[in-house]
């Protein structure tokens, strides 16, 4: 599903992300620019995030 629409970003590019090794929303907007232009996808995206970090301990 798409969780960035300005950036085309999807779940799954953010899960990719953090088994590359990004860990903040911070990384994630510097490899994938997600929540770097209207922030509405921030909180998804730091969910995702977060459960996938859960997932992989």
């Amino acid at each position: 599903m798409y969780v960035c629409i300005c950036n085309a970003v999807t779940d799954r590019q953010i899960r990719e992300a953090r088994d590359n090794g990004a860990c903040t929303i911070e990384e994630l907007g510097q490899q994938l620019r997600v929540a770097t232009c209207c922030g509405r996808c921030a909180e998804c995206a730091q969910s995702i995030l977060s459960e996938s970090a859960e997932q992989a301990a």
